[in-house]
C-alpha cells in the first residue's frame, strides 16, 4: 500500500517548521529546532516534507502567511536531507518524493515553484539521471503542455526546473549512457524547439538552457551540433522581448570566448546587431550583454581582427556608453566630503595575504598572468567583474556587507574596458576613432562627458602610446587641472588616467621630467588627501601604479613622498588605509635604500608603529600592515634595527596564538579553524627582520624568542595549509643564510620534516601552491647543506632519492626541477663521497637542469659540490663529460673570481686537470669537440 500522510504529524511538522524561523519566540524557535532534530531520526520524515512542500492547503489553525513560510522551509529542509544523507533515505522514500515534488512545479506561488525544482535538481545531482531516467522527458513535457493541461506557472516551474538541473548536472548531461547516448543529445533539440514558443519567458529560459553548454569547457554535443543550432540563435535576434534579445547577446558573448571561428563569417551581422542593442540606453542590462560581446570578442586573438572593418562603428557606441546615466549622475553629485567620517565596518572588504610566488634560486620570482592575459584593474577607472557567483549552494550573501555601485561590474566599465582591449590590439586606429569624441567630451559644460573622456584617456592609453604620445604635451596638463574639479567623480577617475601616463612621464629627460612628470606626482600627492574618501582611495592606488612605473626614477622625490604619506596615515580612516600600506611598501620596494636615511627614518616609522601599536592581533588589518612593515624592513636593512624587537615578540605572539587556536580547532568540530593568514604574514615579516638586520641583533632575537622559535618553524613547516609551509620554508632558509649557529641544533627534528615535504605525490589536490612549497623546501635544503657540510651525512641517501625524482619529473614547473638539482649541488659540498657512487645516474639530468638557470651564486655553489662528486668519481662522466665542460665554459669570468674560494674555479680547474691527466695525450683533441667558442672559453678562464 503506498505511503499516506497522516493529519495530526502533517500540522505538528506544519508548526515546528513555522516556529523554526521566529525570530521573536526564543523558547519556541529552541522547543522547534529540537524537535525538528528528533524528527529527522524517522524514516518518514522526507515523506512529510515533500507532502508538506507541495500542498498547497494549511492543516486547521494555521494561516496562509505562517503555513507558506513552513512550506518553504519544509522544501529547504528536504533540500538539505537530500544533499547531505541521499545513500540513507529509503528507497520507498525517495520513490515518494519523486512522484510528489514534481506536483510543486504547479504551485501558484513562484517561490514555492523554485524551492520545488531546487529539489528535483538535488535529487538529479546526488542520484545522478539513470535513477530517475523520466525526469526530463517529464518536464519537457510540462513546459510544452503537450497534454493541454499544465497551466503557465506550471510550464514556468518545469523550465525553471530544467535549467537548473542543466546548471547542477552539466558533464553528466553530456556524457555517454552505454546503449543510450548523451542525455544532452535529447535535450538540445528540444530546448531549440522551445525558443519558438508563444511565450518570451520560455524562449528566454530555453535559449539561458543552452548557453550554460555553451560556457567553458563547452559541451561536445553543442560544439558537434553547432552548425544547426547558430541559425536558430540568428533566428531569434529578431526577438520581440528584451529577455530573448540580451540571450541573444549572450549567447554571442560565449561563442566569442569558446568557439570565435564560427562567428567569423557572421561578424557583419552579429556586429550590427549588438551594437543596435547596446544603443537601448533605457534597457542599461541589454545595453551590458550586447558590450560583453565586444569585450570577448576583443581579447579572443582568433577573434579581434575580424573585428577591425568595424572599428568606425564601434568604438563611438562603446565611448557613449562610458558616460554616467542621469540616475549615476544624481546619485554621485551628493557625494559628500567626508574624509573626517568614520568608516563602518561594513564599508571595509575583507583583506586576505596576498599570494606569492615561491623562493625559486633558480628562476626568480615570476607573476602568473591573469586569465585571457587581461589586466583587471580595480578601485580606478573600470574593474573586470567574475563571471561566476561564488556564493556556494544555500550559503546566503551578508546583507550587512552593501556593495558600492561603483564596484560592481556594468555598461559602463565594460565598454571602457572593451575600448581597452581594442586599443591594446589596434593601436592608432582606435585613436583616430576616438579623437574627435574626446576632443568633444574634455572641455564639455558637464561634468559627466568630462568624466567619461578621461575614462576613454585612460583607457587607450597604454594601447595608443605612439600614436597619442605628441598629444600628452597639452593632455597631461589639463588632465592635471582636473584633479581640481568640484565633481568628486572627476577628481577620482583623473587620479587613475593620470597614473596610466606614469611610465611615459617618468621617464623624460631632465626638463621633460620636470615639465610633466613632477606635477603629475604632486597633483595625485595632493588628491591623497582630498575631502572625499573615494578620491583619496583613487589617489592612493593611482601613486601605487605611478610608483611600479616610475621605478628608480622615483627615488629622488622620497622625501616628499613620504611626509605626504605621514600626513595620510594621521587622516585616514582604517579603509584606506589599506591602500596606504600598498603605497608605502612600493616605495620601499622600489626606492629601496633611499627610505634608510636617517631623515626619512624618523619620519616613517614613528607613524607606522602608532598604527601598528593601534591595530589589534586579529584584525584582518593586520595583513597587509605586517606585507608593508616586512617591504619597510628590507628597506631599510640595519636601521631597522631600533625597532625590530618589539614587532618580533608581536609576531611570535599571533604566530604561537594561531598555532594553538589551530590545535584547538582540529579537536573540536565546533570550532573554525584559526585564519592561516595570520600565519603567512608573520612568518613573512620574520624572514624580512632576520634578512635585514646585523647578525648579533637577529641571533638575539631568535635566541630570546618565547616559546621557541625554532619548534614553532616546525610545527608551521607540518601545517596543512599549502601558503603557511610556503613561508615556513622561506624562513627556514632565511635562518641557515643569516642565523644558522641557532638554527643547528634543531636540525635532526627539522630535516626529518623536510625530507618528508619532498614529495611530489602531495601535489595532487593544489599542484600551484604544493609545488611552491617543494621549491621552498628544496631551496632551504641547499641552503641548510652549504652550511652543515659533512653534518648532513645521516640524510644523504634519502635526500639523493627525493631530489632526483623531483629533478627528473616532467610533469612539474622546471623551476622545480633546477631547485632541486642546485639543492643536490649544495649537497656535494659536503657530502661529496656519499654521492659519488651514484653519480651516472643523476649527472645527465642535473647538468640538463642546470643548463637553464642563469649564473649566480647559487649555481656556483651547486657546480663546487657537484665538482667535488666528479673528482670522486670521474669514470662516471663518460656519457655528458662535454656537456659538463660547455658548463664551465659558460661560466662569465667576474662571477667566477668574484666568489673567491666559495666559488667553483678551484674546483672546475681541478676537474679539467684531473681528466688531462686521464685522457693523456689527446686531451687537446678530446676537446676540440667542443664548439670553437667554448672551448677558446675554456683555455682562457681555466689554468689545466
Amino acid at each position: 500500500m503506498a505511503w499516506q500522510p497522516q493529519a495530526e504529524p502533517v500540522a505538528q511538522l506544519a508548526q515546528c517548521l513555522r516556529d523554526s524561523l521566529s525570530g521573536h519566540d526564543v523558547a519556541a524557535q529552541k522547543n522547534a529546532e529540537q524537535m525538528l532534530r528528533q524528527a529527522k531520526s524517522s524514516p518518514d520524515i522526507n515523506n512529510y516534507l515533500a507532502y508538506l512542500c507541495v500542498s498547497p492547503t494549511p492543516p486547521p489553525n494555521m494561516e496562509a502567511l505562517p503555513y507558506h513560510a513552513a512550506r518553504s522551509a519544509a522544501a529547504i529542509m528536504l533540500k538539505n536531507n537530500v544533499k547531505t544523507a541521499f545513500a540513507s533515505i529509503p528507497d520507498a522514500s525517495k520513490t515518494y518524493i519523486k512522484s510528489t515534488i514534481i506536483a510543486g512545479l504547479r504551485d501558484g506561488n513562484a517561490q514555492i515553484r523554485n524551492y520545488a525544482g531546487n529539489v528535483i535538481t538535488e535529487v538529479v545531482r546526488q542520484g545522478g539521471i539513470l535513477d530517475w531516467p523520466q525526469v526530463l522527458p517529464d518536464l519537457l513535457t510540462m513546459v510544452t503542455n503537450e497534454n493541454g493541461q499544465a497551466s503557465p506557472e506550471a510550464q514556468d516551474g518545469a523550465m525553471g526546473a530544467l535549467f537548473k538541473i542543466c546548471e547542477d548536472n552539466k558533464r553528466a548531461l553530456d556524457k555517454d549512457i552505454p546503449n543510450q547516448g548523451r542525455p544532452l543529445a535529447y535535450l538540445l533539440p528540444k530546448f531549440v524547439e522551445l525558443t519558438t514558443s508563444s511565450s518570451a519567458k520560455i524562449r528566454s529560459r530555453a535559449l539561458s538552457a543552452i548557453n550554460v553548454f555553451l560556457n567553458e569547457p563547452i559541451a561536445l554535443t553543442v560544439r558537434e551540433n553547432i552548425d544547426r543550432l547558430l541559425p536558430q540563435i540568428v533566428r531569434l535576434t529578431s526577438d520581440t522581448d528584451d529577455d530573448v534579445r540580451r540571450f541573444v547577446c549572450r549567447t554571442f558573448a560565449l561563442l566569442a570566448d569558446g568557439m570565435p571561428a564560427v562567428l567569423v563569417p557572421h561578424m557583419e551581422g552579429i556586429v550590427d546587431y549588438t551594437l543596435s542593442q547596446q544603443s537601448d540606453v533605457k534597457n542599461q542590462e541589454l545595453a551590458l550583454d550586447a558590450a560583453e560581446f565586444f569585450f570577448e570578442a576583443s581579447s579572443t586573438a582568433s577573434l579581434r581582427d575580424a573585428l577591425g572593418p568595424f572599428l568606425n562603428k564601434i568604438v563611438p557606441v562603446l565611448l557613449d556608453c562610458m558616460v554616467y546615466s542621469e540616475d549615476d549622475q544624481l546619485r554621485l553629485e551628493g557625494d559628500a566630503e567626508d574624509a573626517d567620517v568614520e568608516d563602518d565596518e561594513k564599508d571595509i572588504k575583507p583583506q586576505f595575504a596576498t599570494s606569492k610566488t615561491s623562493r625559486s634560486a633558480a628562476t626568480g620570482a615570476s607573476l602568473a598572468q591573469p586569465t585571457n592575459g587581461q589586466t583587471k584593474p580595480a578601485i580606478n577607472g573600470y574593474a573586470y567583474a567574475d563571471d561566476e557567483d561564488d556564493l556556494s549552494e544555500g550559503e546566503i550573501e551578508d546583507d550587512d556587507f552593501e556593495i558600492d555601485p561603483e564596484d560592481e561590474w556594468n555598461l559602463r566599465k565594460c565598454s571602457a574596458a572593451a575600448v581597452d582591449s581594442l586599443a591594446s590590439h589596434f593601436g592608432g586606429r582606435v585613436f583616430e576613432v576616438t579623437l574627435p569624441w574626446l576632443m568633444e567630451n574634455l572641455g564639455h559644460k558637464d561634468w559627466v562627458n568630462r568624466e567619461a573622456a578621461v575614462l576613454a584617456l585612460g583607457a587607450i592609453g597604454p594601447g595608443c602610446m605612439d600614436s597619442i604620445q605628441p598629444h600628452l604635451p597639452k593632455l597631461v596638463p589639463y588632465m592635471i587641472s582636473l584633479l581640481s574639479d568640484q565633481q568628486p567623480v572627476v577628481r577620482q577617475i583623473t587620479c587613475w588616467a593620470l597614473s596610466r601616463f606614469a611610465g611615459w612621464a617618468s621617464h623624460l629627460e631632465p626638463a621633460g621630467k620636470q615639465e610633466f612628470f613632477e606635477p603629475m606626482m604632486d597633483g595625485i600627492l595632493q588628491r591623497m588627501l582630498d575631502s572625499n574618501k573615494k578620491v583619496q582611495e583613487s589617489a592612493a592606488s593611482a601613486f601605487a601604479t605611478l610608483e611600479e612605473s616610475a621605478n628608480r626614477e622615483l627615488t629622488p622625490y622620497s622625501a616628499v613622498i613620504v611626509r605626504q604619506f605621514v600626513k595620510c596615515f594621521d587622516r585616514y580612516k582604517d579603509k584606506n588605509m589599506y591602500i596606504l600600506y600598498d603605497c608605502v611598501q612600493t616605495l620601499a620596494e622600489y626606492a629601496g635604500p633611499q627610505l634608510a636615511e636617517p631623515e626619512l627614518v624618523d619620519i616613517l616609522m614613528p607613524a607606522l608603529i602608532t598604527r601598528w601599536q593601534k591595530v589589534q592581533d586579529q584584525s584582518r588589518e593586520m595583513f597587509p600592515l605586517l606585507e608593508c612593515l616586512a617591504f619597510v624592513a628590507t628597506a631599510l636593512g640595519n636601521r631597522f634595527t631600533p625597532f625590530a624587537k618589539p614587532i618580533w615578540e608581536r609576531c611570535m605572539r599571533i604566530i604561537h596564538q594561531n598555532l594553538e587556536e589551530g590545535a584547538s580547532a582540529t579537536g573540536a568540530a565546533f570550532l573554525d579553524q584559526p585564519d592561516k593568514d595570520f600565519l603567512v604574514t608573520s612568518l613573512d615579516l620574520l624572514s624580512s627582520i632576520i634578512q635585514a638586520l646585523e647578525e648579533q641583533y637577529s641571533t638575539e632575537l631568535a635566541t630570546a624568542a618565547q616559546p621557541n622559535m625554532f619548534q614553532l618553524l616546525a610545527y608551521c613547516m607540518k601545517d596543512a595549509n599549502n601558503d603557511v609551509r610556503q613561508s615556513a620554508y622561506a624562513l627556514l632558509g632565511d635562518c641557515a643564510i643569516y642565523i644558522f649557529a641557532q638554527l643547528q641544533q634543531y636540525l635532526p627534528t627539522i630535516m626529518e620534516i623536510l625530507l618528508n615535504q619532498l614529495d611530489l605525490t602531495q601535489t595532487t589536490e593544489d599542484p600551484e601552491t604544493a609545488f611552491r612549497v617543494i621549491n621552498n623546501a628544496c631551496w632551504s635544503c641547499g641552503e641548510i647543506a652549504m652550511r652543515q657540510k659533512d653534518g648532513m651525512a645521516p640524510y644523504v641517501d634519502r635526500l639523493l632519492t627525493k631530489l632526483a625524482i623531483i629533478m627528473f619529473a616532467e610533469n612539474v614547473p622546471e623551476s622545480l626541477n633546477e631547485n632541486a638539482a642546485i639543492a643536490l649541488g649544495r649537497l656535494g659540498i659536503g657530502c661529496h663521497q656519499q654521492l659519488a657512487p651514484h653519480l651516472a645516474t643523476f649527472a645527465g639530468p642535473f647538468l640538463q637542469a642546470m643548463q637553464k638557470v642563469g649564473w649566480t651564486d647559487e649555481k656556483g655553489h651547486a657546480y663546487k659540490g657537484f665538482a667535488s662528486v666528479v673528482l670522486d668519481n670521474p669514470q662516471a662522466m663518460e656519457q655528458c663529460l662535454l656537456d659538463f665542460f660547455v658548463e664551465m665554459a659558460n661560466a662569465p669570468g667576474l662571477m667566477l673570481t668574484g666568489m673567491q674560494a666559495g666559488g667553483p674555479l678551484q674546483s672546475f680547474e681541478k676537474v679539467l686537470s684531473q681528466y688531462k691527466q686521464l685522457i693523456g695525450a689527446g686531451f687537446d683533441d678530446y676537446l676540440h669537440n667542443l664548439p670553437p667558442q667554448q672551448e677558446q672559453a675554456l683555455r682562457q678562464l681555466y689554468a689545466f
